[in-house]
C-alpha cells in the first residue's frame, strides 16, 4: 500500500508502460457491489433482464455515443456483473478495424512490465500525474462515465444499487485471445453456477 495524503490506498496493478487511451481492444469485467444481483437472474441458461439490467444493456450500447472512437464488441450482463470488450479506435491512430483484425501494432506497442503475466489489472485512480496526457479519452473516463449513468439512473428511480468500486481490464494482444475472450462471454449464462462471481 501506499500513503497519499496521510491515507493508504492501493497500489494500482496496472501495467505502467501502457498508455490505456491507445487503440486496443480491451476485455473489462466490472461488478456489483457485494456482488449482489441487481440486474435480474439466469433461467434455462439465459439471461433474464429486470428493469435495471435493461438499462445497464442500453447504457453500455450507448457508450459510443458519448465516445466516438469506442466500438462495443460482444458483451454480457449477468445477474450481478458485466463482461464486455471495448475497443478504442481513434482515427488519428493506425487503423483498428474488427472486421480486418490484425494484432501486430498492438503487440508490437505493448512494453512488458516486470510482471508480464499480470496483464488483468484492477484500475483505481492514479496519484501520479499520467504520462500519457489527458485521460478523458481513456479506458477508465470511458468506464466511469458508464457506470455513473446506470448509478444516476437508479437514484432517480429510488433503486438501492451500487457498484464494486473497480472493475478489471485485460488488454487483448492477438486474434487468438479476442476469441477466446468472445467465447468465454458467450458461455457465462451456461457456467452461471461455475462461475467465480456467482452467489446463491
Amino acid at each position: 500500500m501506499i500513503k497519499y495524503k496521510d491515507k493508504y490506498r492501493i497500489e494500482s496493478t496496472r501495467l505502467p508502460s501502457w498508455d490505456y487511451g491507445s487503440n486496443a481492444p480491451y476485455y473489462v469485467t466490472i461488478c456489483t457491489k457485494n456482488k449482489q444481483k441487481y440486474f435480474g437472474k439466469i433461467v434455462n441458461n439465459k439471461v433474464e433482464l429486470n428493469d435495471l439490467g435493461k438499462v445497464t444493456q442500453k447504457s453500455w450500447l450507448a457508450i459510443p455515443q458519448f465516445h466516438s472512437f469506442v466500438e462495443i464488441d460482444e458483451f454480457i450482463i449477468m445477474p450481478n456483473h458485466l463482461h464486455g470488450i471495448i475497443v478504442i479506435n481513434k482515427p488519428l491512430e493506425t487503423q483498428f478495424l474488427a472486421s480486418k483484425i490484425h494484432l501486430e501494432s498492438v503487440e508490437t506497442r505493448y512494453i512488458a512490465s516486470k510482471n508480464t503475466n499480470k496483464s488483468e489489472t484492477q484500475s483505481v485512480a492514479s496519484l501520479q500525474k499520467n504520462k500519457f496526457g489527458p485521460q478523458s479519452q481513456n479506458l477508465a473516463s470511458i468506464i466511469r462515465g458508464f457506470k455513473s449513468g446506470v448509478t444516476q439512473y437508479a437514484r432517480e428511480h429510488k433503486i438501492a444499487f451500487h457498484w464494486q468500486s473497480r472493475y478489471y481490464d485485460h488488454i487483448i494482444r492477438n486474434y487468438e485471445s479476442w476469441e477466446m475472450v468472445r467465447q468465454y462471454i458467450q458461455q457465462n449464462p451456461i457456467d452461471w453456477l461455475n462461475d467465480k462471481e456467482f452467489i446463491a
